[in-house]
């Protein structure tokens, strides 16, 4: 089609020529503008090389008589150094300076942005050798622009075609913070979400890459586009040796249109902290997409050269300019040509135009800012330029881009090979050779992660679970035995009911230890979620019923303690405590499962747990594999509210721990004869309380390895079941071992409760009980004086014939009466009124019959076990005496040490009253000490 047009082409010529017959001579000067990029340091430098070009190209045409007859071109240019600003200048310069201007030249995208908007208004048309911005295909902001360098998005096929070749679905993009490259991400990005490409991030920076490479090391990127000017490409070379994002992991893409030694060159000047070398290594093996600057036929252009002989010339034409081709090309080296051709599609679209207009009857010499005719007719002629140039064949679009094939090349050891074309019109990639990666192998386009999920290890597993299963034995064991010995005291004062719901609690908890170590590797997915209900479900209620009836115990000690100061003559009998106090127990098992069951059941239907994976950080593999990464992960339980679940389960349960903590520590001392094991159930509580407190903190903390997770947990797991069954049931069953015939019946605990209180008014009375012994030794001495009182006195009375008469003691209430006697001897009677049961009577009395040889007193405390106690002094022949004691009766713990004190005294002052009446003055024999009775 090109070739069909170019002859067509080629026919016009012709025919004018052979309509003219002969060519005018070249008096009149058509003036042109150009703005070349040539100083500068930022942006791109081209005009260095497509200046001393596009000179060379206005000398080739106007050399040509055939061309523009009658009429030479002239070039008015001036340096923009890339920058937007400057350029804008330059323009008006050009455009108010005369003579007038018939088009414009114009390079860097960033100036030919401003100059083409601008350039409508004048009704200019743009030419542009060197601007690659997408932003510059908008025909409704740069109506007259057209351009001989192809537009930036014409890479984006090949990019992705290429991507799609090695396989490559995840890329990385860099892009310096300019107009031109912002145009063609976005285009890229549309062409990569059509494509299936997944973009993991998009860097972009301004002056220093260096954040920006970091941040891609920390994106895991492989597969990188970078799109920035050669001075930021050398910066972000540096970072990339740095960071160490370059080798055999690492494929870069990069803009074609740098020198081939760009990435060596002005390192000083540009304050580059890299050598040479490493400069080198970091650029090896990347890839460049290019449009085709060089025609690559060997074959005559339309200026009668070929490729070889333009390169040539154009060396020259620099070594002119101090531009040594031999040591370093000159920025805009390969967008020379396209410069060249500028100057040629001028040519040709002005002598087009100028046969147009004189069919109207006009010239180019008419032609002003304002004249929109001619301009049209200028736009006209070079939308429809075609022609074979030193860059390859020069057309254009509707959009006023060139349509170009796109080179692909890749740097080896420091020069670039190239190893395709790619037709954007037909979407065909052509390989030249074969890509070449370091490591012999293409580069991966990601870290091949491998998940790994942690599971229980084997061994740990089975052995947990044999552990679990001794413990579930060994609590069936357990309730075997409470219901064949049911029938012993032992065991039936020790609630075997309640032994029985604690070992299925047990039960369940070893129960769990079995699930807990089932996984992914085990259970299918489609039925975890099952067990991570029946987890829920053997926890709470195993926990509830082994804890529970533990803590209905202490509770049942608790309340009856409390009973027992309260209601203190008020005691039930045996049977009917025992039967109340399993009424309770049933009831707060029943109330705590109730709670569980409902919280579990809400749970289940509300927010049922399910399978979800926690991943970690990814780890290096034993191989050598450098592009494989271990993920491990790991399987937990859980719904969308689960720490509110958590959060409730464990509130209330907390509560029953510290209750049931509190009541431990209170009935540490008491003994129950209804429960016998009171004691050993404090301790189970003890233990239960302290595993949990360590349990749960360690837990959270070592949650995210497998093995010492379930290992810690099922371990106190099983470790508190074994000893609370260890402390309650063993004791029992080594009793029962013992004395198998025995029925047992208890003594070996109190049905007295014994509160702290009680201990310690236990201490206080030993201690007054040592003081009231050094009292009643220091009143046994007076009392001896006292009996040396009666001695003296009685042997100066003569007791013949002497009637007593009665005596009242005051002070004891006590009478004294003594009948008739007869004969020597008489029977002397204490009498005491009847007194409850295990109470005590405080009393002093004396015999008086064994005088003159001996007298004995006593003073104590006598504990009455009788409804009437008689204290009895017997003689052979004597009439009875008879003393009758109304003493006040009162319990082991209400009398104080002065009461005591005042008893003694009133019975010492009886004492004397009665061996002071007349009727106790006689002789008689003397009696043995036995014959005195306390």
């Amino acid at each position: 089609m090109s070739e069909f047009r170019f002859m067509i082409f080629l026919v016009i010529v012709l025919a004018t020529v052979t309509h003219c017959n002969k060519w005018p001579p070249k008096t009149k000067v058509l003036h042109i503008g150009g703005i070349f990029p040539i100083n500068g340091t930022e942006g791109w430098q081209g005009g260095m090389a497509c200046q001393p070009s596009a000179m060379m190209a206005l000398e080739d045409v106007n050399s040509r008589s055939d061309l523009l007859p009658g009429y030479k071109l002239k070039l008015h240019w001036n340096d923009s150094e890339c920058e937007p600003g400057l350029g804008a200048l330059v323009m008006y310069d050009l455009l108010y300076k005369p003579p007038q201007k018939l088009m414009l030249l114009a390079g860097c995208s960033t100036v030919c942005t401003t100059v083409a908007e601008a350039a409508k208004m004048w009704n200019l048309v743009v030419l542009s050798y060197g601007a690659s911005s997408p932003a510059l295909s908008n025909r409704q902001r740069f109506p007259t622009l057209f351009r001989t360098h192809p537009s930036a998005t014409v890479h984006n096929p090949t990019r992705v075609k290429i991507l799609q070749n090695f396989g490559w679905s995840r890329i990385a993009i860099l892009q310096q913070a300019e107009e031109v490259f912002i145009s063609t991400v976005e285009d890229l990005e549309t062409r990569c979400r059509e494509s299936g490409i997944e973009i993991v991030t998009r860097q972009s920076f301004l002056n220093d890459p260096s954040e920006s490479v970091r941040n891609l090391r920390r994106q895991d990127a492989r597969i990188i586009v970078g799109l920035f000017y050669v001075v930021a490409a050398r910066r972000v070379l540096c970072e990339m040796y740095k960071q160490g994002l370059y080798g055999s992991s690492y494929v870069w893409f990069f803009i074609g249109w740098y020198e081939d030694n760009w990435y060596e060159a002005n390192l000083a000047q540009e304050k580059i902290e890299c050598t040479r070398e490493q400069m080198k290594e970091a650029a090896e093996g990347h890839l460049t997409t290019e449009a085709l600057n060089w025609n690559q036929d060997n074959q005559k252009t339309i200026s009668g050269m070929t490729v070889e002989d333009y390169r040539k010339r154009l060396n020259a034409e620099l070594l002119k300019n101090s531009h040594d081709v031999t040591v370093r090309f000159p920025d805009g080296y390969q967008e020379a040509p396209l410069a060249y051709d500028a100057v040629w599609a001028v040519a040709l679209a002005l002598n087009r135009t100028m046969h147009r207009l004189a069919e109207r009857g006009r010239s180019l010499d008419d032609f002003t800012y304002n004249d929109a005719v001619s301009a049209g007719e200028i736009y006209s002629a070079m939308n429809a330029t075609q022609f074979l140039g030193v860059s390859g064949t020069v057309a254009f679009s509707s959009k006023g881009d060139r349509i170009a094939w796109t080179l692909i090349e890749q740097m080896i050891h420091g020069q670039y090979n190239k190893v395709g074309y790619y037709d954007t019109q037909t979407d065909n990639l052509t390989w030249l050779a074969e890509a070449r990666w370091i490591g012999g192998k293409i580069p991966q386009d990601r870290t091949i992660i491998i998940d790994k999920l942690r599971t229980v290890s084997f061994g740990l597993f089975v052995t947990m679970s044999l552990v679990s299963s001794v413990g579930i034995a060994a609590a069936i064991g357990l309730i075997i035995f409470n219901l064949v010995y049911r029938e012993q005291k032992l065991i039936e004062l020790s609630q075997p009911a309640c032994n029985n719901v604690m070992l299925v609690g047990i039960v369940l908890l070893l129960s769990s230890v079995i699930l807990l170590g089932m996984d992914g590797d085990t259970v299918p997915v489609i039925h975890f979620p099952v067990v991570c209900q029946l987890r829920a479900w053997l926890l709470c209620l195993g926990f509830t019923l082994a804890f529970g009836a533990m803590f209905s115990k202490v509770w049942r000690v608790h309340r009856q303690s409390t009973k027992s100061k309260e209601e203190t003559n008020k005691m039930k009998d045996k049977k009917s405590r025992t039967q109340s106090a399993k009424s309770k127990v049933d009831w707060v098992l029943v109330g705590l499962s109730f709670i569980d069951v409902i919280i579990l059941t809400i749970w289940a239907i509300v927010d049922p747990q399910i399978r979800t994976v926690e991943n970690f950080q990814l780890e290096n593999p034993t191989d050598t594999e450098k592009d494989i990464k271990i993920r491990p992960s790991m399987e937990h339980c859980e719904s969308k509210h689960q720490n509110i679940w958590l959060g409730v389960v464990y509130g209330y349960k907390g509560l029953l721990l510290i209750f049931g903590l509190f009541l431990a520590y209170e009935t540490r001392s008491m003994k129950v004869r209804s429960i016998n094991d009171s004691r050993y159930v404090g301790m189970s509580i003890y233990n239960v309380v302290v595993l949990c407190l360590i349990t749960a903190p360690v837990s959270l903390v070592i949650s995210s390895q497998a093995d010492a997770s379930f290992a810690f947990v099922t371990a106190a797991l099983a470790f508190c079941c074994f000893i609370s069954m260890a402390l309650i049931f063993v004791p029992k069953v080594v009793e029962v071992v013992r004395n198998p015939d025995r029925p047992g019946d208890g003594d070996d605990e109190t049905d007295q409760t014994v509160s702290k209180e009680e201990e310690e008014r236990y201490r206080k009375l030993q201690q007054e009980n040592e003081q009231l012994q050094q009292l009643i030794a220091s009143r046994e001495h007076k009392l001896k004086l006292l009996n040396q009182r009666l001695l003296e006195r009685n042997a100066s009375v003569n007791v013949n014939g002497i009637t007593p008469s009665p005596i009242v003691s005051a002070s004891n209430n006590t009478t004294v009466s003594t009948p008739p006697m007869s004969g020597s001897t008489r029977t002397t009677t204490i009498h005491l009124p009847p007194a409850k049961k295990n109470s005590e009577v405080r009393f002093s009395t004396s015999s008086m019959e064994m005088l003159p040889n001996k007298t004995r007193v006593g003073v104590g405390i006598m504990k009455i076990h009788c409804t009437e106690t008689i204290v009895t002094d017997t003689a052979s022949t004597a009439t009875p005496t008879t003393l009758v004691f109304n003493e006040q009766v009162v319990d082991g713990s209400g009398d104080d040490q002065e009461e005591y004190e005042e008893e003694c005294v009133a019975g010492v002052e009886l004492i004397e009253k009665i061996t002071d009446s007349p009727m106790f003055q006689r002789g008689g024999a003397a009696r043995s000490p036995e014959e005195s009775y306390l």
